[in-house]
C-alpha cells in the first residue's frame, strides 16, 4: 500500500469535510447519556471539544459505549484503527449507521495520532475513535487542542491496564460487560460504567442496559419496573 497516497487521501477527504462544516451547526452543549448520569455530569452530559479514556476489559462492552457515545454526536465520525476493523451490524445496533462512519486504518502509531488530530480539528467531524493507542502527555495536549478546535469529542479507547497512570483527558471510563453485555449477543448490553476521573466531578458508578429497540440507556432499577404492572407504577426516565 503506497502510504502516501492514502494519507494524502485521507487528509482531501478531512479538508471536503471541514469545508463542508463551515456553516456552524447548532449542537447541544453536552453528549446526553441517561437522566441520572446527565444529572451526575458536569454539564449534563458528556462535554464537547475534549477527549474522553475508555477503559475496555476485552470484551466488546466498551466498544458498544463507545459507538453509543458516537451515534449521539449527531455527526461524521471517525475510527481510526490499526486493528480490528469495526463490524457494521454491532455498530447499527447503538445508532450508528455506516453511513456516517469513516475508517482510517493506519500503519503505525505515529500515523494513527497524525489522523486522530486531523479528524478532531475538523469542525464537520462530531467524533474521532482511536483504538488500542497510548499517547504520551505532549500527545495528549495535541489531541484536546485539536478537539477544541473542531468541537468534537476525541475517544480514546484500550485495555485496561493494572497501572493506568494520570489520567489527561476530561473524563475516564472503565466498561465492563455483564450478562447479554457482549456487542455480537442477541440480548440487550448490560453494562457496568464506571467513571474513574472526572474533570469538576468525582468518580461514581452505574448499572446499566441499551435497550437498542428503544435507543434508551436506562438504569437497572429502571429495568426492574418492566416486570410492575403499568398502572400506578413510577414513569421510566430514558433518553
Amino acid at each position: 500500500m503506497d502510504r502516501r497516497a492514502v494519507m494524502s487521501a485521507l487528509r482531501a477527504r478531512v479538508a471536503r469535510l471541514e469545508r463542508a462544516g463551515l456553516a456552524a451547526r447548532e449542537e447541544p452543549p453536552a453528549i446526553p447519556l441517561c437522566a441520572e448520569m446527565d444529572h451526575a455530569l458536569p454539564g449534563g452530559g458528556l462535554p464537547r471539544a475534549a477527549l474522553h479514556e475508555i477503559l475496555s476489559d476485552g470484551a466488546g462492552a466498551a466498544v458498544g459505549f463507545a459507538a453509543l457515545l458516537m451515534a449521539r454526536s449527531g455527526g461524521t465520525v471517525f475510527w481510526i484503527a490499526r486493528d480490528p476493523d469495526p463490524w457494521p451490524p454491532g455498530l447499527a445496533r447503538f445508532g450508528l449507521p455506516p453511513s456516517r462512519l469513516i475508517v482510517a486504518q493506519p500503519g503505525n502509531g505515529a500515523d494513527a495520532l497524525w489522523a486522530t488530530e486531523e479528524a478532531l480539528r475538523c469542525p464537520a467531524v462530531s467524533a474521532v475513535l482511536l483504538m488500542s493507542e497510548r499517547p504520551d502527555a505532549t500527545a495528549m495536549r495535541r489531541l484536546q487542542l485539536a478537539a477544541e478546535t473542531g468541537g468534537g469529542i476525541g475517544l480514546l479507547l484500550r485495555e485496561s491496564e493494572e497501572d493506568e497512570g494520570p489520567a489527561l483527558a476530561t473524563t475516564r471510563w472503565r466498561v465492563t460487560g455483564r450478562a447479554g453485555g457482549a456487542m455480537h449477543d442477541l440480548g440487550d448490553p448490560q453494562w457496568t460504567l464506571e467513571l474513574l476521573r472526572c474533570r469538576a466531578g468525582r468518580p461514581q458508578t452505574w448499572h446499566v442496559t441499551w435497550r437498542a429497540g428503544m435507543e434508551a440507556l436506562m438504569m437497572d432499577d429502571e429495568m426492574r419496573e418492566e416486570d410492575v404492572p403499568r398502572r400506578g407504577r413510577p414513569s421510566r426516565r430514558a433518553l
